[in-house]
């Protein structure tokens, strides 16, 4: 190591890989409050807040795992989180009342694991949960009121139900079927009383970049990822009917990685394209001048994390390479965004190491895409560590990289390679790697 290159001041591994200040921001339905994922006595706590006061407070208190997952009730009156006991993974889903503070288990049930496939703004006491409870190798779907704890079984999983899809009026109405050969039959119904029918199967080649996304507001149409007879998952509104399609986008290259839909119309607002970075499409004129301005705020990729019930309070999320997530408020009629914070500050004080997409053409003709980060100050006669992520169905993305920053900062290159069978790059590449 050069001078130069010792002179960078050395980050705690603490600072790097302990919980940040606040994660996993969010705004409330009514747009009142904003709520993150934070320490409370060590231990990671809901905590809420107006938007634009300076005084937060928690309002869970596990003093145990702490929580990893939460989400508002449309009610604006409710919290809810699921929760393990011991990394046992079998999740109960908990609600908060913001008013008396009162923590009530909604699925109270011994080794049963709950999972949260929908909620709606027409229904903000209900939600579509799965549970396991009659048979732990399929999860059942079932209609949840939170005010009550009131369950009703609305689908029974044969066993070879991958997953669910949940129409605007909170009907389960389409699901993903496993087939003997590995591929995926999406199944329809007209409503939750009908025979269910097939109108796509996916072979094995083609459903790992597949699959549902949701229903158009009248239920008549699908919303599809679909990368059959092309070589990305595309974006297709599809008939429920006999599976006849229109693509709405695509790239050749890159799956559809993101899908923005209207909170009332659930048309297609925007999509994204993981490609050396996040890319939006915008596909809906209405918001063509609020992405733009949104642009102009912060140079780093950003995610539209949570929106109020009238749609006029964006929660913007900036990921960049060099320091932790930024939050924004983002006003649509005046098309502003006030600052908010930085999830992690502390790392502020530190000298971090940009993140720089790369990619190299494989003996094989094979163009292959990665990232590398190289130590502040100093670029040539370093040692270099791969990183290789898991999977293998996953990539790397730009942005903020613990891993990455660790050893640049002790002088070692960091590269991140998105091999043969990594997502979001077509199914061509995807399936090389078989």
């Amino acid at each position: 190591m050069n001078d130069s290159a010792s002179a960078v001041r050395l980050i705690p591994r603490e600072v790097l890989f302990g919980n940040p200040d606040k994660t996993q921001t969010e705004l409330s339905p009514d747009g009142v409050y904003i709520s993150y994922l934070a320490p409370d006595e060590g231990v990671q706590n809901i905590w809420i807040g107006h938007i634009g006061g300076h005084t937060r407070e928690p309002v869970t208190h596990d003093r145990d795992r702490g929580i990893r997952w939460y989400f508002w009730g449309y009610d604006s009156k409710h919290i809810l989180y699921l929760q393990d006991a011991g990394g046992n993974e079998n999740w109960r889903l908990y609600s908060v009342n913001l008013a008396s503070r009162e923590i009530v288990d909604l699925t109270p049930f011994e080794n049963v694991q709950a999972h949260v496939l929908h909620t709606s703004k027409k229904h903000p006491d209900e939600l579509i949960v799965a549970l396991n409870k009659e048979n732990e190798a399929a999860h059942d779907v079932y209609r949840l009121t939170i005010s009550t704890g009131e369950l009703s079984l609305v689908a029974k999983n044969p066993g070879n139900i991958l997953g669910w899809v949940v129409d605007a009026d909170l009907n389960v109405r389409g699901a993903g079927a496993a087939t003997p050969e590995g591929g995926m039959d999406l199944l329809v119904r007209d409503d939750e009383s009908s025979e269910w029918r097939t109108i796509v199967t996916w072979d094995s080649e083609d459903v790992l970049s597949s699959g549902p996304i949701g229903f158009a507001k009248d239920g008549t149409e699908l919303f599809v990822i679909d990368s059959r007879n092309t070589n990305s998952g595309r974006l297709v509104r599809m008939n429920t009917q006999d599976g006849s399609y229109r693509v709405l986008a695509e790239d050749s290259h890159y799956d559809v990685g993101e899908v923005m839909l209207d909170l009332d119309t659930y048309e297609v607002l925007a999509v994204a394209f993981f490609r050396e970075r996040k890319q939006w499409t915008v596909l809906d004129a209405e918001v063509e001048a609020d992405f733009a301005a949104i642009r102009s705020l912060h140079d780093g990729d950003f995610q539209i994390s949570s929106r109020d019930l009238e749609d006029r309070k964006w929660l913007i999320t900036f990921q960049s390479d060099k320091e932790s997530s930024i939050c924004y408020i983002y006003d649509r009629q005046s098309r502003t965004g006030s600052f908010l914070f930085h999830t992690d500050p502390v790392l502020a004080e530190f000298e971090l190491a940009p993140m720089e997409p790369l990619s190299f053409t494989s003996r094989d003709g094979l163009t292959i895409h990665g990232y590398i980060t190289f130590p502040p100050r100093q670029r040539e006669g370093v040692p270099m560590v791969l990183n290789v992520h898991g999977g293998p169905w996953g990539r790397d993305r730009w942005g903020f990289h613990s891993e990455h920053q660790w050893l640049a900062n002790r002088g070692y290159a960091c590269l991140s390679v998105n091999f043969r069978g990594s997502t979001g790059y077509g199914k061509d590449f995807l399936n090389a790697g078989n």
